[in-house]
């Protein structure tokens, strides 16, 4: 299997073609080809074409969703990009922490998703709850912005250096970490189960699913751990009935 195939890299309401385009190319700079799109504002485009420079069946095969859990919904682990601080924190991880992270799991089968949010407003609290680690660049504090296409490509040269160093020999059995797909959907049936409960109240849920969301995005849970939970809140239902 080529390990690079397990990288996904996410552009979230790219206002910008020509972004889109100059991502492509950084992507295949470094032999990534999984690009993922979600609700660009222009694509296809020429600017698109024009600035991928050789990459263009990067954009060809790029696969274009609606919303992010749908572009992240395969995924075991995803890194979130932002330069902005959080009033609900997750994990915080420099580029270079984020590449040595991401190999780890790659060398586990486990897919990786980099996420980025629009050029203007970065990603929403929302869309950052998604990921389990918030990655960031270290940059000169009076000009922290980076450009999307110029912060992919310094955390695709670092995942491409991290990559480079895995043998084959050292690869592990596929992992039966949970998908992204399936924790969206065990988020779904907590939902319902502690509004059953009367434990969160749908009309004031304040951020009590956010925190949850970040107390089980830490554990990176497996396959059978999620099964355990998810029999648990149907024994609790029907304690309630």
């Amino acid at each position: 299997m080529n390990l690079f195939n397990l990288v996904r890299f996410v552009l979230v309401r790219t206002t910008h073609p020509g972004n889109i385009g100059a991502s492509a190319r950084a992507m295949k700079n470094m032999g990534f080809t999984n690009l993922a799109l979600v609700a660009p504002k222009y694509f296809p485009d020429d600017q698109a074409t024009a600035r991928a420079s050789g990459a263009e069946d990067i954009l060809q095969n790029s696969q274009l969703t609606l919303d992010l859990p749908a572009a992240i919904a395969d995924c075991h682990i995803v890194l979130g990009t932002s330069s902005r601080t959080r009033s609900l924190p997750i994990p915080l991880l420099t580029a270079k922490e984020a590449a040595a992270l991401a190999a780890e799991n790659i060398q586990q089968h486990r897919r990786v998703a980099f996420v980025f949010g629009q050029e203007r407003t970065g990603l929403t609290n929302d869309e950052l709850a998604l990921c389990h680690y918030h990655l960031y660049i270290p940059c000169d504090p009076d000009f922290p912005s980076l450009n999307v296409a110029s912060a992919l490509q310094i955390i695709a040269y670092e995942l491409h250096q991290s990559l480079l160093t895995l043998m084959p020999q050292n690869l592990v059995a596929t992992s039966d970490l949970v998908s992204g797909l399936e924790m969206e959907r065990f988020y779904e049936h907590l939902e319902a189960s502690l509004i059953k409960l009367q434990f969160l109240d749908p009309t004031n849920p304040r951020q009590l699913m956010r925190k949850l969301r970040r107390l089980f995005n830490r554990l990176e849970m497996e396959q059978n751990e999620m099964n355990i939970l998810c029999g648990i809140l149907s024994a609790i239902e029907k304690g309630t009935l």
